[in-house]
């Protein structure tokens, strides 16, 4: 969905172009040029890829003062991020990440697409002369370096929709669009992470309640494919009632190679999950002969569980990002699972303890008890996790009223 780099200006074309924009000079498109719009097919080289890419493309010859004239062909892209910028991670994490608007060369962008193997798809706008010219100058307002940077957001500002809604802003008229049936923002997402369980694990634990309802067929916009295939069957609606398409043609410009690259299907959350349940449940057994306890298992389970918990919280109530809270997953994986750490580890504290291990055998097997009416969609890797929480909890009511450890 987004550009990896931050773009730079390359070419005398790109150099043109900057000067002109730098300097207040207001360059024309001809009648022969033309706007387009590209989408890229996910990629499988880094997670940001796997959504698509959407750019505007601006092709023809460009106009200054009526006389000096440049052929141009550029590429405005707005998914520049820049990954050196000072606590990248956390700020993305927090959703405090800006983005940009830059420009390059098309034979540049098209050459990183060809690098990664997407199709590349070009779908060219049928506009007038005055709507390629206020489209055109809005790009270039909006390339400006006190213009370019905006607020990322997910679903609903990014590469993908930022486009359209300059568009709508440009034309004389309006788009109708074929609206077809949507389907939630987590179907949507975990259709593009399908080949990527592990990606698929950690948006269903993040992503919360929210992310499950029905995305508005404008909604489902942030996802580029959703765009090309809206804009293929589009309309505009003239003031004086005429009806044209949006799209003049549409062409092929990089066929997709597949890589050939799969995950390991036997390293995935669930199969990585049952073996800690089997575990678990295997120690517990062991434990229940032999009259022990096993606070130590306790004290790694329950640690990683409240180490993860923190990273939730963290996302549910300090990040901005939308669709995270509220979050259903944050009943079975929180915070204080550290301090039944504590606990745990503290043999003076075994009443304690056990009164944590009732409150949270409570909560996770009432979990379990609605786990297919609740409305967030979790995780199926999620079940051997919490039911390894919920074997030892349950071992920790019954050691003390055994006594045992």
């Amino acid at each position: 969905m987004m550009a990896s780099r931050l773009l730079k200006i390359n070419g005398l074309t790109g150099l043109f172009l900057w000067l002109c924009v730098q300097l207040g000079a207001q360059p024309v498109l001809s009648e022969q040029a033309q706007i387009s719009l590209l989408t890229c097919s996910p990629g499988d080289k880094a997670a940001y890829t796997l959504y698509g890419h959407t750019a505007v493309r601006v092709r023809g010859q460009i106009i200054v003062d009526s006389v000096r004239r440049n052929n141009i062909d550029i590429i405005f892209n707005y998914g520049v991020f820049d990954f050196s910028k000072p606590n990248f991670i956390y700020r993305f994490a927090k959703g405090e990440t800006d983005y940009m608007l830059a420009y390059e060369k098309y034979d540049d962008f098209l050459m990183d697409y060809i690098m990664r193997g997407s199709e590349v798809y070009e779908q060219t706008l049928n506009l007038t002369q005055h709507e390629k010219e206020t489209f055109w100058q809005a790009l270039l307002l909006n390339a400006e370096v006190q213009n370019r940077v905006y607020r990322y957001n997910f679903f609903y500002d990014n590469c993908s929709t930022r486009p359209v809604t300059v568009l709508e802003r440009c034309l004389d008229g309006k788009i109708q669009f074929q609206e077809t049936p949507s389907v939630s923002f987590r179907e949507m997402i975990n259709r593009c992470t399908r080949d990527h369980p592990w990606l698929t694990f950690g948006c269903d634990l993040v992503l919360g309640l929210p992310t499950d309802r029905t995305a508005t067929f404008r909604e489902s916009f942030f996802l580029p494919e959703n765009v090309r295939k809206a804009f293929a069957c589009a309309e505009v609606l003239r003031p004086d009632g005429r009806r044209v398409p949006l799209v003049s043609a549409e062409q092929v410009l990089v066929e997709e190679i597949p890589d050939g690259e799969t995950e390991n299907i036997f390293f995935t959350p669930l199969t990585c999950g049952l073996p800690v349940f089997l575990l678990t449940l295997s120690a517990t057994l062991y434990g229940w002969r032999k009259k022990r306890c096993y606070r130590a298992l306790d004290c790694l389970l329950f640690f990683c569980a409240g180490a993860a918990g923190c990273v939730l919280f963290f996302l549910c109530f300090l990040s901005e990002h939308p669709g995270i809270w509220p979050n259903l997953s944050i009943g079975w994986l929180h915070p204080f699972h550290l301090a039944g750490v504590i606990l745990f580890a503290v043999k003076k504290l075994k009443k304690a303890a056990c009164y944590y291990h009732f409150i949270n055998f409570a909560a996770l097997l009432s979990t379990c008890c609605v786990w297919f009416f609740l409305p967030q969609h979790l995780n199926m890797a999620f079940i051997p996790l919490g039911a390894s929480l919920l074997i030892r909890s349950g071992y920790g009511i019954v050691g003390k009223l055994r006594n045992i450890g």
